[in-house]
């Protein structure tokens, strides 16, 4: 009798708990993949997963916008994908009005209503798609299996919320105390270093600039150094990129040598001195020379080994460097010693996963969303691209890496002579520059590398190649579209490592 009485409150309570909020209608998109964007598995998939599918209508999952994909044809734009938005975005206009990319060639758009990508409003005239003109006499014939399709999915989120009352009813009782997950404590420790007077460093000539900060070569105690400038309302960049060349353990040949910072009495600037590479950044090494294959390989292993030990989270006698992701990957923020490696540099917007203060999570979201915003634009995971990125979510941040990685892995390799014909290697060029061309926009590069899931273009001849096939994976590997698939930094040093081992010119 007990019993029952039991089972009869909780289906009260179950049915409370269902009642009490109302269902939302989930958006439904017009669905459509064309025969050229079907062969795209990765593409495909991505649109299809996006929500539930019934004919040529889509039912949202994730998001409220409707999106539509066209290609201009004969002055004609032609559906190319039409479905629900992969991810959560705003989309405040109610039709689905046309923007225009790449060399005017392709037409996006984005809608909050039901079925609003099936007309595109292009220019001053709207366009229709094919769907637009039998909206109607499609939606008098789809009328009964569509309340059919709701009637159903009203019937499966109500049993859905019907076992999760129980299975929370069911938990409460058998464990009345909350169940708090407990972090392990972080024993990190940072190696102070004695703040260093601007009178005692002389400064010659500027050797870079970037986005906020200035680089001079200078000497430093007989020393030749490189000082990097930051203007005074950089502090909280100067503090990051300072406070991560302190971590205890954090010495690394292929991290750049630091060996102190300071401030300016005269215009309060922010300036810290590091070890000075000869031969510049990997971007202007990469523009004046080529290189051989073996010399290309330890480029290549030197810069994943730098950024898998940045990515490690290691333990050595009680004193803990935990993992960073460095989020501004790219060939400018990699430099070239003289021993032919790279070491990695300017951490002004890298992000400790994990502190003493806050085990995790150390930085503010303001400040990594402004520096999603100010990574280069070239070396931009599509995630980040998209703006898709979990702040929490420690993989995200660094498989936005090994992305950027992958890109130079390709930059170098594209510069070795020994792996193209008569030993002419083609002109250094940024990833998605020869496709592009020099200025690339957020949008062109948004639609390339996202929707159309296009990547710098590998030379057909390198299949000829010994080690043309494994080149082709690794970066595959690096720069796939899904970030969970991408190899981690660790693998990629493997992989190079085996490389080297096994394919010697």
């Amino acid at each position: 009798m007990l019993v029952e009485r039991w089972w009869l409150i909780l289906a009260l309570e179950c049915i409370m708990c269902i009642y009490s909020k109302p269902l939302q209608q989930k958006r439904r998109c017009f669905f459509q993949i064309t025969e050229s964007t079907k062969h795209n598995y990765r593409q495909n998939k991505k649109y299809t997963a996006a929500g539930s599918v019934s004919g040529s209508v889509q039912v949202c999952e994730t998001t409220d916008c409707c999106v539509g994909y066209y290609r201009i044809i004969n002055g004609t734009p032609k559906a190319d994908i039409l479905a629900c938005d992969r991810i959560e975005k705003s989309c405040p206009d109610e039709t689905c009005k046309a923007q225009t990319r790449i060399n005017n060639q392709f037409l996006t758009c984005m809608c909050n209503t039901d079925l609003c990508n099936g007309n595109i409003t292009w220019g001053k005239e709207q366009t229709s798609h094919p769907y637009s003109y039998f909206s109607v006499v499609f939606m008098k014939k789809a009328v009964k299996p569509l309340v059919g399709i709701l009637l159903f999915m009203c019937f499966w989120i109500v049993a859905a919320q019907w076992r999760s009352c129980l299975k929370k009813k069911k938990k409460n009782l058998q464990s009345p105390s909350h169940d708090y997950h407990i972090r392990p404590s972080c024993s990190c420790q940072m190696t102070k270093t004695s703040e260093i007077d601007i009178s005692q460093i002389e400064l010659q000539q500027i050797v870079g600039r970037g986005h906020f900060a200035t680089v001079f070569q200078g000497t430093y105690q007989g020393s030749v150094v490189a000082v990097k400038f930051l203007p005074a309302a950089y502090e909280h960049n100067f503090n990051t990129e300072k406070e991560i060349y302190e971590l205890l353990l954090s010495k690394h040949t292929s991290i750049v040598n630091f060996l102190g910072a300071g401030r300016k009495p005269d215009d309060k600037s922010w300036f810290i001195v590091l070890q000075f590479a000869e031969y510049g950044s990997l971007h202007s090494f990469l523009s004046k020379q080529t290189t051989s294959w073996m010399f290309s390989l330890n480029l290549c292993q030197s810069l994943s080994q730098g950024l898998s030990y940045l990515h490690s989270d290691l333990l050595s006698h009680d004193l803990h460097k935990p993992p960073v992701a460095h989020r501004d990957l790219s060939s400018s923020n990699v430099l070239v010693k003289a021993d032919g490696t790279c070491a990695l540099c300017d951490f002004g917007c890298s992000t400790i996963l994990r502190s003493c203060s806050e085990p995790y999570r150390r930085h503010n979201q303001n400040k990594n969303t402004k520096c999603i915003q100010l990574g280069t634009l070239h070396y931009m995971a599509p995630e980040i691209l998209e703006g898709f990125v979990n702040l929490n979510e420690s993989m995200f941040l660094m498989q936005g890496d090994v992305y950027a990685l992958g890109l130079l892995l390709w930059e170098i390799w594209m510069c070795c002579y020994d792996l193209f014909e008569g030993g002419a290697a083609p002109q250094h060029l940024l990833p998605y520059e020869l496709e592009l061309g020099s200025n690339v926009t957020l949008e062109s590069l948004m639609l390339y590398v996202s929707y159309m899931d296009k990547r710098p273009c590998i030379p057909e001849h390198w299949e000829l190649l010994p080690q043309g096939a494994v080149l082709r994976e690794l970066l595959e590997d690096c720069w796939d579209s899904d970030s969970e698939a991408r190899l981690t930094s660790h693998s990629v040093v493997e992989r190079i490592t085996s490389l080297q081992s096994s394919y010697s010119l």
